[in-house]
């Protein structure tokens, strides 16, 4: 029964990381007004193949970096740079885009491939996974293998798509309230990534 529990581990430890506001679920939220709930939860099953193999490899890593923080500080630095570009990306397409953008039906293929490309760029994943599991292995709740991990990334996938695609329910439920933050999700999302990237930048300078 031991890989229930590392199951129920992962659940909560994603469901509690995507609880709170972060481009991923803003986009979640952005692509169930813009493009309907279907393409919503096919962008976040493009989310969840990304996440489980972010999670195993946070496991991973929790049992090998953890002598080694010099390949942390890598990993960091790296995710810095990629999110200050997501952040200017972000603001390009607020500032320049003045349509109004109806909500229209796109391939689902796309929408996979989008929640793919947008999840492998959040670096700051496999880094919350490391600390987590981490954490838990210091209060011997975790002990690595190759199975208790990847039973763990089960349950990590499993919390994340269940939290997206709460996301993507809610937005489609009170979209009328959710018309002024629709036409800043941009902006937005340009801000969280930007916020992000500088106390990434600041840690690593201090």
């Amino acid at each position: 029964m031991n890989f229930l529990i590392f199951i129920v581990l992962g659940f909560g430890i994603a469901a509690a990381g995507s609880i709170t506001p972060s481009f991923l679920n803003l986009t979640v939220v952005k692509f169930s007004l813009r493009n309907g709930k279907k393409a919503a939860f096919y962008l976040i099953g493009g989310y969840a193949t990304i996440l489980f193999f972010q999670a195993n490899i946070g496991a991973y890593l929790s049992s090998i970096l953890m002598k080694n923080s010099t390949y942390i500080t890598l990993i960091q630095k790296i995710g810095t740079g990629i999110l200050f570009l997501l952040s200017i990306n972000f603001f390009r397409i607020h500032f320049t885009s003045n349509e109004k953008k109806e909500k229209k039906e796109i391939p689902k293929s796309k929408a996979y491939s989008h929640g793919i490309i947008m999840s492998s760029l959040n670096t700051i994943a496999i880094p919350f996974y490391f600390t987590s599991i981490s954490v838990l292995i210091g209060l011997e709740y975790f002990e690595y293998s190759l199975l208790n991990g990847f039973y763990f990334s089960i349950g990590s996938t499993l919390g994340s798509f269940s939290l997206y695609s709460l996301y993507a329910i809610v937005a489609e439920k009170i979209q009328h309230k959710l018309t002024y933050i629709a036409a800043k999700m941009d902006f937005i999302l340009g801000c969280l990534t930007g916020i992000v990237a500088i106390v990434n930048l600041v840690y690593l300078l201090l």
